[in-house]
C-alpha cells in the first residue's frame, strides 16, 4: 500500500494558496508547518484554475484532510452539527452492516444448538451403557409358571 500522505500534504498546501488568507489564518500554524515539513517536495501538483473544486484531480487523502479542516476551522456551528450527524449516521450504518455480516447473536445461538446436540448424544450413550438388572427366578417359581402356561393353552 502506497503512502500518499506526503503527496496529499503538497496538494493541500497548493490548494490553500488559492483560499482567502483570512480562512487560512483560522488553521493552526503548527498544522500548516507540519504539512510543509512532511510534504513531498518532488511531487508536482498544480491547481487548475479553470476547473471548480470538484473537478480537480486530487487524492482521496487530500479530500479527507480538507474536509477535516473545513469541519474543524471553517464551518459554522450549524454546518458542524450537520457534518457530525452525517458522520454518526455513517458510522452506525457501517456498524449495522458489520453486525449483519458477522451477527454475534447467531454465533452464540449455533454454539447453543451444538452443545444441546452433544448433550443429547452423550445422554443416549449413557442410557445404552447402563447395566441391565437380570432377575433370577427360583426353581419353584419357574415350575408354577410352566404349569400355568400348559393350562392356558
Amino acid at each position: 500500500m502506497e503512502d500518499n500522505y506526503p503527496k496529499s500534504y503538497k496538494e493541500v498546501i497548493e490548494i490553500l494558496n488559492y483560499v482567502p488568507q483570512e480562512s487560512v489564518d483560522k488553521i493552526p500554524q503548527t498544522m500548516l508547518e507540519t504539512f510543509k515539513i512532511k510534504m513531498d517536495k518532488n511531487y508536482d501538483f498544480k491547481v487548475d484554475i479553470n476547473k471548480n473544486f470538484e473537478g480537480q484531480e486530487i487524492l482521496e487523502e487530500t479530500k479527507a484532510i480538507l474536509a477535516n479542516i473545513f469541519r474543524d476551522y471553517w464551518a459554522t456551528s450549524y454546518q458542524k452539527e450537520r457534518i457530525e450527524a452525517k458522520e454518526k449516521y455513517d458510522r452506525q450504518k457501517a456498524e449495522e452492516e458489520k453486525r449483519e455480516q458477522y451477527n454475534p447473536d447467531d454465533i452464540f445461538k449455533n454454539k447453543k444448538i451444538n452443545t444441546e446436540r452433544e448433550e443429547y448424544i452423550q445422554n443416549e450413550e449413557n442410557i445404552n451403557n447402563l447395566p441391565v438388572e437380570i432377575k433370577k427366578e427360583k426353581f419353584f417359581t419357574k415350575l408354577i409358571n410352566f404349569i400355568k402356561k400348559l393350562f392356558n393353552k
